[in-house]
């Protein structure tokens, strides 16, 4: 008898989704500042400069890695399953009521489809995590806070998911789930998704802000407008 070859499966197309203004309808970060603001545990001088990076950020001027650092040290020695109990409150009210009903039927779509399907998100699984299990998602790629016996130490690991960094975890996540890039979609609404954009197949822009739109028309991209879900 001649030798058995293992049987070679052909490489799944993935669809990677952003989450903020592509998913749901609202930037994530945004949201929970404002709350943290409204139950009196930061001033209006954090809320606003929370609101000014977020500007930064979509204009591509942010420096993403130190804010991030600085960012997560206020976590620091807080109780990861507290927070957790209170993300998934917190994402409840209102980050579920925000989701696009026309992005919930593209994740089914591409499902039906057979394509592997992840959100990829600089956000924290604190707010990824729910919005995947709402949306029947399994996989997940966000930045990752660090936690020792199940307290948070102030730091992030590295690289965070954004950027550039979004490719060195998509890249470990196709290794990992034999996905072509060739034939994968990646949805988002940001310009700082170019490099994201130009890895995939079937780059996909969403309620684009005015840079990523620009490019869109230039490289003849597909363009989706979402409408705001009635609230």
């Amino acid at each position: 008898m001649g030798e058995e070859h293992p049987v070679r499966t052909r490489p799944r197309a993935g669809a990677f989704f952003d989450m903020d203004k592509t998913l749901i309808a609202e930037n994530s970060g945004s949201l929970y500042m404002k709350r943290r603001y409204e139950r009196g545990e930061i001033g209006r001088m954090e809320l606003l400069k929370g609101l000014g990076a977020y500007v930064q950020y979509k204009l591509g001027v942010l420096d993403i890695l130190n804010w991030t650092r600085n960012m997560t040290t206020q976590f620091e020695g807080r109780s990861e399953a507290e927070f957790e109990r209170e993300a998934e409150q917190w994402f409840a009210e209102l980050v579920a009521p925000v989701i696009y009903p026309e992005a919930e039927k593209l994740v089914l779509e591409h499902q039906e489809a057979g394509d592997v399907v992840a959100i990829i998100s600089g956000a924290t699984r604190f707010v990824v995590e729910p919005l995947a299990r709402r949306l029947g998602i399994e996989h997940m790629l966000y930045t990752r806070l660090e936690v020792e016996d199940g307290r948070f130490t102030g730091r992030v690991v590295e690289p965070v998911c954004f950027e550039e960094g979004k490719i060195y975890w998509i890249q470990q996540f196709i290794e990992e789930h034999d996905i072509d890039l060739a034939k994968s979609f990646f949805y988002t609404d940001s310009v700082t998704d170019m490099p994201l954009l130009d890895l995939v197949g079937h780059p996909k822009v969403v309620n684009p802000d005015p840079l990523l739109y620009r490019q869109a028309v230039r490289r003849r991209w597909p363009v989706l407008f979402f409408e705001p879900p009635a609230r």
